[in-house]
């Protein structure tokens, strides 16, 4: 007769032991991540059948390995401890070339070969030099483009968006939403002027934040952020702490927004009224704030629809799109959040897709909820944007047709 209890022990026993190995891939992960990202093209570019001159080949090697110990060195000192702007404004560059470089070595060392000995072009060093100088040419194109997509101001992407239990009286409200500017080692307080000024020109009823404001502290990047105090909107700014808040002191983001003159929806809600009708807009901090260990600070939509007449519509701010599954029990009608970027640098967004469940866009979420999840409108880290362009987005609220009658 079997005994129950060793069976199931020696059937969760094998589930343990992958977790306990996933656990350990993870902890070398941020060992082996930068030695695949600049071994793998040194060795497709330079060792997969090209047969450079010596010079050639061993310049191209030392550059590889230069590139490995500058860039997790540069930014150690760039978001450490020390904060230094400029070895985070070259480690961040190099992740973002290492990673564009990485990914098309791997592509075009696959795909392209495999085409030229399809085609039957050249001889097996000729096929892989072409190889090599398409992945540098494409790698130098995407990374100047890439650069440039990351420093413009964003173009404004509108669409109207269908909320049921709208009123009437509210139909047309314009919601604008930023999110992700992430203000940092790069000084954008110019270009952060002109986003301001683009919002502007919107004539928004309503202009929302949705976190990730900077990297590095309120007094830090006071500067960077100060434009957002001309943000005009007929109705209210809104704002809600993003997770990069929870690295840099975020009651002091939340306080400067407020000197500002935006209004922080820490797990609160305002009313916004037009025409006879009545929207709930509210705002939670982060997911991640209750981790941070600051006092008062967490996720709580209850705390955030607190004496709100659950018979109107309800918009909610949180930075992250995940926070939807909470949304959708809570009877939200339409989430607005940012964090993914779209990927920012392709493919990237494979990754993304891992923790959030939505990357960019309108999706619907059970019977009632929509959730928007921006682009974001500057850049995390690298200073390029890849496949995935950088949006100031407004949103055209409409009430069901029926409700527009009479």
């Amino acid at each position: 007769m079997t005994d129950t209890s060793e069976a199931r022990s020696a059937d969760g026993a094998a589930p343990a032991d992958e977790q306990s190995r996933l656990r350990r891939l993870t902890r070398y992960l941020p060992l082996i991540a930068p030695v695949l990202l600049w071994a793998v093209p040194c060795g497709v570019l330079l060792y997969a059948g090209q047969h450079w001159p010596l010079p050639v080949a061993l310049g191209g090697t030392a550059l590889s390995v230069l590139g490995l110990v500058v860039m997790p060195l540069a930014m150690m000192r760039g978001h450490g401890r020390r904060q230094q702007d400029r070895a985070a404004i070259v480690g961040d560059t190099l992740l973002g070339a290492a990673w564009v470089l990485f990914t098309w070595s791997v592509l075009l060392g696959v795909l392209l070969r495999l085409a030229l000995t399809v085609a039957g072009v050249g001889d097996g060093q000729e096929r892989a030099r072409i190889v090599t100088w398409a992945v540098l040419g494409v790698t130098a194109v995407l990374l100047a483009w890439g650069y440039a997509e990351a420093r413009r101001v964003p173009r404004v992407r509108r669409l109207d968006v269908e909320v049921p239990r709208l009123g009437a009286g509210l139909d047309g409200t314009r919601v604008v939403l930023i999110t992700d500017t992430h203000y940092g080692p790069l000084d954008r307080a110019r270009w952060s002027a002109r986003v301001c000024d683009k919002v502007n020109a919107l004539d928004a009823d309503l202009v929302c934040h949705t976190g990730d404001i900077a990297d590095g502290t309120a007094e830090r990047r006071r500067a960077q952020a100060a434009p957002l105090g001309t943000v005009q909107a007929t109705r209210a700014r809104v704002y809600v702490t993003g997770n990069h808040e929870y690295y840099s002191e975020a009651q002091g983001w939340v306080d400067l927004m407020d000197e500002l003159g935006w209004e922080p929806l820490r797990n609160r809600h305002l009313l916004l009224e037009r025409g006879g009708d009545t929207l709930v807009v509210a705002g939670v901090d982060d997911v991640t704030a209750e981790s941070s260990g600051l006092a008062g600070h967490r996720a709580h939509l209850a705390g955030a629809l607190d004496g709100a007449d659950p018979g109107l519509p309800v918009l909610l701010l949180a930075h992250q799109p995940k926070f939807i599954d909470r949304a959708v029990a809570g009877g939200v009608d339409l989430q607005l959040s940012g964090h993914t970027h779209g990927g920012q640098i392709w493919p990237f967004h494979h990754l993304v897709r891992l923790d959030q469940p939505a990357l960019a866009g309108l999706s619907r979420h059970g019977d009632r909820t929509l959730l928007y999840t921006s682009r974001g409108t500057g850049f995390w880290g690298p200073p390029f944007r890849v496949f995935a362009p950088s949006e100031i987005t407004l949103l055209v609220l409409r009430s069901a047709p029926g409700r527009n009658e009479g």
